[in-house]
């Protein structure tokens, strides 16, 4: 059997049911959000799913949590693994795959990150708009299953402008800065030195983080709609009198972490998808 498909049907046993249209997966510190849904069923430790790849980071419980978030059927992944940890990169596209498998119609990918723009300081939510991936790997390397999707994928719209529409007026709503912008994918674990730092900023980065790449790569791969959220932590290194930190990082997500959980669940039952 497909990895993706038995993943989601060890899933959907647990399921009972449960129908989830929108799946989120939560970036370091942001885990809080899972406190909100009401819960459908208990929650599922990624290692009683075959072949998810485990996270092995502070800030990240690995498990998955299925029920309402202010009415819309979510399942929320509460933390994710890195590419950064050992994973291979194909590794870090089951998840997304499986979400697709038990019919999610999109999915919200979040992350801590630093900014690369003092306009946009610590505690931001910033909407992604585009993507660069400075990583030198991609989820897709390998032979294809054409059944999942095609071969060549095109990129354009991979953090779905629709979505992203919708992202930006539930911003408005709650009152937050309608920060958008460009993504940057380091691969990490250290952090990026100021020489780099300034390197991005003439590609045309607002942010850097590592992770999210490999599954909104996965995600237009599939077909999956994707929407994402950047957390700004920190502002990147030589931007600030002290270099980056993962407490820091830490540190501030977690102060952040009720807007963005405010932002999500006004998101999630809003959004159509």
């Amino acid at each position: 059997m497909r990895a993706d498909l038995e993943a989601a049907a060890a899933i959907r046993a647990r399921l009972d049911g449960f129908q989830p249209e929108l799946a989120i997966v939560l970036g370091s510190g942001l885990g809080g959000l899972a406190d909100r849904v009401d819960q459908a069923v208990a929650p599922i430790p990624y290692t009683e799913i075959p072949g998810f790849p485990q996270p092995k980071v502070a800030g990240h419980a690995g498990r998955l949590v299925a029920g309402h978030l202010n009415g819309r059927a979510v399942l929320i992944a509460q933390g994710r693994p890195h590419y950064f940890e050992g994973h291979a990169a194909q590794a870090l596209a089951l998840p997304i795959r499986t979400y697709k498998a038990l019919g999610c119609k999109a999915v919200m990918i979040t992350n801590a990150a630093g900014s690369l723009d003092r306009k946009m300081p610590t505690g931001s939510l910033m909407a992604i708009s585009d993507h660069i991936n400075w990583s030198g790997a991609n989820p897709l390397i390998g032979p294809n299953d054409e059944e999942i999707g095609e071969r060549f994928t095109p990129m354009n719209n991979a953090w779905d402008a629709g979505l992203r529409d919708q992202l930006l007026a539930a911003m408005k709503a709650e009152g937050l800065p309608q920060y958008q912008g460009v993504y940057m994918w380091w691969p990490g674990p250290v952090f990026e030195t100021p020489a780099e730092i300034r390197a991005m900023k003439v590609l045309g980065a607002d942010a850097v983080g590592m992770s999210a790449g490999p599954e909104v790569i996965a995600a237009a791969h599939c077909g999956l709609k994707a929407v994402g959220i950047s957390v700004i932590t920190n502002l990147a290194a030589g931007m600030a009198p002290h270099a980056p930190s993962h407490g820091e990082t830490i540190t501030e997500s977690a102060r952040a972490a009720e807007r963005f959980a405010a932002l999500a669940a006004r998101f999630a039952s809003e959004v159509v998808l």
